[in-house]
């Protein structure tokens, strides 16, 4: 099930920092719970732990689409300029809850000596869980998915320049 697709998307932000000041894994795992809310109004609440296996993992809680997520993002990748998170996350509906997989992946790039770009790349999947809460409801999963692309699209678009300004304020203080 997990070559389906439910939304996929892409945006970059521009960062005014020199490449060797930004960290991305030590800004998204000490990211501060105003500063994650900070970065959209979608934003409720972010911490960081470790997953059972000791890998560290960010928590985050966000409202998409009018429901509740609860992202539990385990590192996959975290090198100083690029993290790879994959995440089984738990959507909270007016209908209950179901599970989707969500891969983050955020990279940096130097442009110039002062300057890089920040891509923030999300994807999320559908469990064979999610797939039968939908059917269970008669929702078509076309419709679902039209839907939340461009909720998906509308989100990430907002938030990937907040992210980049506060990584590239979590740079400039180093």
């Amino acid at each position: 099930m997990n070559e389906v697709t439910l939304a996929e998307l892409s945006f970059t932000a521009t960062i005014n920092s020199p490449i060797e000041k930004i960290n991305v894994p030590a800004w998204i795992f000490g990211l501060a719970y105003a500063e994650y809310q900070g970065c959209s109004p979608a934003h409720v609440a972010a911490g960081a732990t470790h997953s059972p296996d000791g890998r560290r993992m960010s928590i985050n809680v966000e409202v998409l689409g009018g429901s509740v997520t609860v992202s539990h993002y385990i590192e996959e990748i975290t090198d100083k300029h690029h993290v790879r998170l994959a995440s089984v996350s738990d959507p909270f509906t007016p209908t209950g809850r179901t599970i989707l997989h969500i891969t983050w992946d955020m990279s940096v790039n130097a442009i110039d000596s002062n300057k890089c770009e920040f891509t923030n790349y999300v994807h999320s999947r559908p469990t064979e869980e999610f797939l039968e809460f939908l059917a269970k409801q008669g929702i078509p999963f076309e419709q679902f998915k039209q839907a939340r692309q461009l909720v998906s699209e509308s989100h990430n678009r907002q938030e990937t320049s907040l992210f980049a300004a506060s990584i590239e304020r979590a740079a400039l203080k180093r």
